[in-house]
């Protein structure tokens, strides 16, 4: 028997997943994790989710059921992190594909259920999106977390809803957030971090990289990419949240609404009419945006061609600013995207700063407070 663990959001949401899988259930026991290939335009320049279609080389155990594994390829344009997740977490992923709505969700976990001889699901969701009442102004993505909590709704299997390291998503103010949630049920621990250390070398994820850091017990206060306030690590971010499903599905009116959904636009009317916006059509826009207008403009943009020490010298400038703001850690994203490094220069930076005890927070580097340069 293999444990079903599904991913409710996309993106670095199978990272969480594996964490709280080892947490869980330990190391060693056989688990299979479903999750979306919905991820962030600099991983996949198409806008909205990729399907079955999307990719060459799934393996397809049962119908219903197609598994990325390492040899798994995106069809270009397309891109996917899912295949270099499988990789390095050595074992395939499920894949979650919308574009049926909620019916075809739950056809897909229905059969992984029969595949794994599961008799429940454990989802997992990191942040706390998957709470959310659909008004709140900083929501930003909630239509995956929504159709999964759905389609677990439709199968009849027992579901268990996790929700790790609380508002680390940034997308539910964090006092509506904790008003919903019951008391944490654990906290994750340095051992859940061990299988996914690797996978923040090259994989982009924030959310997940900051609930991996706060495991770990690094605390601080946390610049992240896209959001203007930094976040804080304390004790709480690393706490797992649990409730049943009809406890996340009482809090999740768009999960309610998409219970009949059949196809993915169904599914994206539905979320404006709940939150009133598709996150879809948002990402459409950003495609299209001139690279000028993009939202991953550096702060502290390396020139092309800058050497070694330019490289360092635009970092500790950059350092200086965000250590006057009070900013005490940084996300691997935001230190690439903010600086706008090549990979020769990304692997150089971090080269310096993996060695450094003052700077290395893995998976987040700290900011050395310091007064900002003049002039």
């Amino acid at each position: 028997m293999k444990r079903l663990v599904v991913a409710a959001g996309g993106g670095g949401d199978v990272i969480a997943a594996t964490m709280l899988r080892t947490a869980l259930f330990g190391p060693a026991a056989p688990a299979l994790v479903l999750t979306y290939a919905w991820e962030r335009l600099t991983v996949d320049p198409l806008p909205g989710p990729r399907g079955r279609s999307d990719f060459t080389g799934l393996v397809t155990p049962l119908p219903g059921l197609a598994l990325v594994t390492g040899r798994t390829a995106p069809i270009p344009p397309a891109g996917s992190s899912l295949p270099g997740l499988a990789r390095d977490l050595g074992a395939p992923l499920g894949l979650l594909d919308p574009y049926e709505g909620a019916a075809g969700l739950a056809r897909t976990l229905t059969a992984a259920a029969a595949y794994c001889g599961a008799a429940r699901i454990d989802v997992v969701d990191v942040g706390g999106d998957i709470v959310a009442a659909g008004d709140e102004p900083t929501l930003r993505s909630p239509l995956g977390d929504a159709l999964v909590l759905a389609a677990c709704a439709r199968t009849g299997l027992p579901t268990d809803v996790h929700v790790a390291g609380p508002g680390l998503d940034r997308e539910v103010p964090e006092a509506e957030l904790f008003a919903r949630l019951p008391p944490p049920a654990f906290t994750l621990t340095a051992h859940a971090v061990a299988p996914v250390r690797t996978v923040f070398d090259w994989h982009p994820s924030e959310a997940s990289a900051m609930l991996a850091a706060a495991a770990r017990g690094v605390r601080g206060l946390c610049g992240i990419r896209d959001v203007p306030e930094p976040l804080r690590l304390d004790a709480r971010s690393a706490g797992v949240h649990r409730l049943t499903l009809s406890q996340a599905l009482a809090r999740n009116p768009l999960a309610r609404l998409l219970a009949d959904s059949r196809t993915l636009a169904e599914a994206e009317l539905a979320s404006v009419e709940v939150c009133g916006f598709s996150e879809i059509a948002r990402e459409r826009v950003r495609a299209a945006a001139p690279a000028e207008t993009a939202p991953e403009d550096a702060e502290f943009p390396v020139p092309s061609g800058g050497g070694p020490a330019d490289v360092v010298a635009r970092h500790a400038r950059w350092q200086a600013v965000l250590g006057s703001q009070g900013i005490t850690l940084v996300t691997r994203r935001r230190l690439t995207e903010g600086l706008a490094l090549d990979r020769a220069a990304d692997l150089l930076l971090r080269a310096r700063l993996g060695t450094d005890p003052a700077q290395n927070a893995s998976p987040l580097w700290r900011v050395p407070a310091r007064a900002a340069p003049r002039g």
